[in-house]
């Protein structure tokens, strides 16, 4: 599995979500291994084997995408209201 190598979080102008799309269309291996694991994985602790780091960012837009797909893991999440699309 490639390495994920993540520059700098600088604004860019682009919105939180188009970030991770972005990433994510790099980097579709993360989704893939987070997707695999048992829902108690904590995103923020353990990372997918061959990930440098992950953008603190992602974490909450992740777990919201692995909740849309596994809804009988929506309470192993604490999630906040989302302020910004």
């Amino acid at each position: 599995m490639p390495a994920v190598v993540l520059g700098p979080n600088r604004a860019s102008g682009r919105t939180i979500t188009e970030q991770l799309n972005a990433f994510d269309a790099h980097n579709p291996h993360v989704y893939r291994a987070l997707d695999a694991w048992p829902p108690a994985a904590l995103l923020r602790r353990q990372l997918p084997y061959g990930v440098a780091g992950l953008n603190n960012n992602f974490t909450a837009l992740y777990a919201r995408r692995l909740i849309d797909e596994h809804p009988h893991w929506a309470g192993v999440f604490k999630l906040r209201r989302r302020r910004a699309a």
